[in-house]
């Protein structure tokens, strides 16, 4: 049985990677709908990434496909990402915000402004960041540098011990 009839997660999900596989598995856990909020290609350039991102179109290919695998699209709901609030100031019905440690500073911001704007917090629930080779998270950055695959697995010597 599914804890929150909707959750929200969000992010860029370019070089969709074994950590983004396992925040989104989480958050259709725990919610019987998931908004996923993808990241626009204008916000992507304010986030000031190190590295070339996918189109937002490639991206969202992408994502679909793994949701497919996932067996869960019919429980998606994909909206575009234009900031880090997104949806989650209007009122509606998300329950929740799923999240991994790095990002968990955005949600904790989020609910703060909801606070301001009179409505109630949401739940935060964090997902732990996944660990490559020699224990460091997976990162788009690191795969776009060559130093991992999407499933961390290290491509080249970068302090592995």
């Amino acid at each position: 049985m599914k804890k929150f009839r909707k959750v929200g997660v969000g992010g860029t999900f370019d070089e969709l990677h074994r950590g983004h596989r396992v925040l989104l598995a989480k958050a259709f856990k725990i919610g019987e709908r998931v908004a996923v909020g993808l990241c626009s290609d204008e916000f992507v350039k304010k986030l000031g990434k190190p590295h070339v991102t996918a189109s937002y179109e490639e991206r969202l290919k992408e994502l679909k496909a793994f949701l497919g695998d996932l067996g869960v699209v019919e429980r998606a709901e994909v909206v575009p990402l234009n900031d880090q609030f997104g949806t989650t100031l209007s009122g509606g019905c998300i329950e929740a915000l799923v999240v991994s440690e790095e990002t968990k500073p955005i949600a904790v911001r989020i609910n703060d402004k909801r606070r301001e704007v009179g409505l109630p917090p949401l739940e935060i629930v964090t997902v732990l960041m996944v660990p490559s080779e020699n224990c460091a998270p997976i990162s788009t950055t690191r795969i776009r540098k060559g130093e991992m695959d999407r499933e961390g697995r290290l491509l080249k010597n970068c302090g592995k011990r």
